[in-house]
């Protein structure tokens, strides 16, 4: 059996950052990175599946972690939130993104799939 070298940790996966790993989370990320220009409450919180309270709470924290902008004020006479990613929101969010597709690689690693076949998920695991 070979012996594992106890001074790293490479299946520790530091990069994946809590605040963004929750799955709704997740979703709003991926929600507001695939729309720079930010979006409106209601359309994020149905992109989403989120009802109005799970929403703001996940907003918040990602407005605290830094990771997006909430805007609040009105078109006409109605209330109007647009959410949108911060450019640091968006490093970390690429950055978690690549932690993630080594996560991936690995595993397809580790379940014997051959270097560079494509994997079920269709990565490419080289």
């Amino acid at each position: 059996m070979p012996k594992i070298e106890l001074t790293s940790a490479p299946f520790a996966y530091e990069g994946l950052d809590r605040v963004i790993h929750e799955k709704a989370r997740l979703g709003l990320l991926t929600s507001l990175m695939a729309h720079p220009k930010g979006l409106a409450f209601a359309d994020l919180k149905q992109l989403c599946g989120l009802t109005d309270g799970n929403l703001s709470r996940h907003l918040q924290v990602l407005q605290e972690a830094g990771l997006v902008d909430v805007i609040k004020g009105y078109e006409g006479n109605r209330p109007h939130t647009t959410c949108r990613l911060t450019k640091t929101g968006r490093r970390r969010f690429l950055d978690y993104l690549a932690v993630l597709e080594q996560l991936v690689r690995d595993a397809a690693k580790a379940a014997g799939k051959d270097a560079g076949a494509p994997s079920r998920l269709g990565v490419q695991t080289a």
